[in-house]
């Protein structure tokens, strides 16, 4: 008889709710702000160098190559549009500005690579 060989891999248990918990219960402190990096600004800020990527402004930083996906361009700064009109009213002055010069911008880029120029 030959034995087989059994290899067992290592388990890996995702126990990041147990954090949370002890935050709920107060054992636990909240997280910095310098932890907790992601803001509004920095999640518009994120769609704005994607549309870039997608209107072939900059290099998607996966694989270095410039590529122009306009459908994909739109949708996103769609989705700015979106969060523009549904957070009026309700962002920081520094939000306010960066919708303001970040919306426009992409539009314009948006427009002259459709050949509206």
């Amino acid at each position: 008889m030959t034995e087989k060989e059994v290899r067992f891999t290592e388990k890996k248990i995702d126990e990041s709710w147990k954090e949370g918990a002890a935050r709920e219960k107060g054992a636990v402190p909240p997280p910095s702000e310098e932890k907790a990096a992601l803001t509004f600004s920095v999640f518009l800020t994120s769609l704005g160098y994607q549309a870039l990527i997608h209107l072939g402004e900059i290099p998607n930083p996966e694989n270095k190559a410039v590529q122009l996906d306009l459908r994909a361009a739109k949708e996103t700064i769609d989705l700015l549009v979106l969060l523009e009109a549904k957070t009026r009213g309700n962002r920081t002055p520094e939000e306010d500005r960066l919708l303001k010069t970040l919306l426009p911008e992409l539009q314009m880029k948006f427009v002259a690579k459709v050949g509206g120029s």
